[in-house]
């Protein structure tokens, strides 16, 4: 055992206090109150020092980061000094240096004290067993699994990266970040990555939260005076999943503790999912720190979803249910509810649910009248106008062209996009469309729809552009 300190040590205090200064001053004030401001001194026999931390987890991030400089500051000061350990000992606390602010002190105490614990040498690290299933995950939903997502091309990326993650042994790309509107998928791929980790690979310690829960823990920690226990617990994870990383935009502690969170991930090869309503560019308000690192790895986006998509989701569904639903109120519900999979999803449980309880068939009628107000929800989502002007501005013409009696090929040809939107996007009826198009014949519009359809086929590049031109409308 290292001798302990004593009240005459003060020459050995002397040289500790400069020891801690030159740290200060090569790490900056930051990393210094994170890191090294709890580090106290234990004792010393002969030529090896002791320092003590108050966690496993401080041992572990002193010891990989710092050890080397702390031993070679100590042998400038004194070159007595050949070893430095570093222990584990939190009954000394209360004894190390007091933090100079509220925050501080609650960022360098822990909630109880365990047995003092030797690290051997600084540059051996003992991994501490693992915990148990962490209470501090969120509750996984047992339906969201890979094998109930519908893949379709507007999420297939998203899909096989969110597979390929929760297969690999290795980390293929650090973070995963998904990206989507609401209801399109995204938290469903987070628990279908963390179901199947955990069933495959049981001996992996998963966490999976919102951002709001994140910030949560981190505040409760704050005020319990045990962030030290946060860190070790965020920190030492295998897998990380936080959604809707959006929320923690203008929150700057909890962004700074994420940040830090995320770095000793990344830097321990552990693997990050994040997943927000926009890009990690599109963010407002992210740090740019914080933006870099996200777009570090894989950025997959999830667009809305097609029509076809949509039905299969609602026949994956049904299949599901065990209710037998006529295929015309699935290909109705598929084409009237377009932007939300959850929307889509619920409206076939409400038409299932009052099938079963109150013994009506399922009609295309009843549905009609049963969904009347979500279905007048979606129609007000996109108008003939938002879409007329979408599309010019997508084309370069004017607006007043949607309406003109013009034929050029380069006014024609938006205006046929724009008729083919209408049709796909809302609900107007041929006819109703044409009014909007300068008094046109319904006729016109379904020559327009027939010949974007012919050329969606025939060309890519064409193609592409109507998708871009339907995602902008529909998100």
């Amino acid at each position: 055992m290292a001798e302990p300190m004593t009240g005459t040590d003060t020459q050995l205090n002397a040289q500790w206090a400069r020891v801690r200064g030159r740290l200060r001053q090569e790490y900056g004030e930051a990393t210094f109150r994170s890191w090294l401001k709890p580090l106290t001194l234990a004792g010393r026999r002969g030529a090896d020092l002791r320092v003590s931390v108050p966690s496993r987890f401080m041992r572990d991030w002193v010891a990989t980061h710092y050890a080397d400089r702390l031993r070679t500051l100590w042998s400038s000061e004194n070159p007595e000094i050949h070893t430095v350990e570093v222990i584990v000992d939190t009954t000394q606390v209360e004894a190390a240096s007091q933090p100079e602010s509220a925050v501080e002190e609650v960022s360098e105490t822990i909630e109880a004290p365990e047995p003092a614990e030797t690290l051997s040498s600084p540059a051996i690290i003992r991994d501490s067993e693992p915990d148990a299933l962490d209470e501090w995950s969120g509750n996984l939903d047992p339906r969201l699994t890979f094998e109930n997502f519908v893949v379709g091309k507007s999420n297939e990326l998203a899909q096989a990266a969110a597979y390929r993650v929760a297969e690999s042994d290795q980390v293929p790309f650090n973070p995963l970040f998904l990206y989507g509107g609401v209801g399109l998928g995204k938290t469903h791929l987070m628990h279908a990555i963390a179901h199947h980790i955990r069933r495959k690979k049981p001996e992996k310690r998963v966490i999976y939260l919102s951002a709001e829960k994140f910030m949560y823990q981190f505040i409760r920690a704050l005020r319990n005076k045990n962030t030290m226990a946060f860190k070790e617990r965020f920190r030492t994870v295998d897998v990380l999943m936080v959604d809707d990383v959006q929320f923690i935009i203008g929150k700057e502690s909890t962004q700074e503790e994420f940040f830090h969170t995320f770095n000793a991930l990344f830097d321990q090869n552990r693997q990050v999912v994040l997943s927000a309503d926009k890009s990690p560019s599109d963010l407002q308000g992210l740090e740019e720190r914080m933006r870099t690192r996200f777009g570090w790895g894989l950025v997959a986006d999830i667009h809305p979803t097609t029509y076809e998509l949509r039905l299969g989701i609602l026949q994956t569904k049904a299949e599901q249910s065990k209710m037998q639903v006529p295929t015309k109120v699935m290909e109705f519900l598929a084409h009237r509810i377009s932007s939300n999979v959850r929307e889509l999803e619920g409206a076939l449980t409400r038409i299932v649910v009052h099938a079963s309880l109150i013994g009506q068939p399922i009609t295309i009628e009843t549905t009609q009248e049963l969904l009347k107000d979500l279905l007048r929800a979606n129609d007000r989502r996109v108008t003939i106008e938002e879409i007329q002007r979408r599309v010019a501005e997508h084309f370069n013409i004017k607006q007043a062209d949607m309406q003109s009696p013009r034929r050029a090929r380069q006014v024609a040809r938006p205006r046929q996009v724009a008729m083919y939107l209408a049709k796909q996007l809302t609900t107007r009826s041929l006819p109703e469309i044409g009014r909007k198009f300068g008094g046109r014949d319904h006729t016109t519009v379904m020559h327009a729809v027939k010949k974007v359809e012919e050329l969606c086929a025939a060309d890519s590049a064409f193609l592409e552009d109507v998708e871009l031109l339907k995602r902008m409308l529909e998100g």
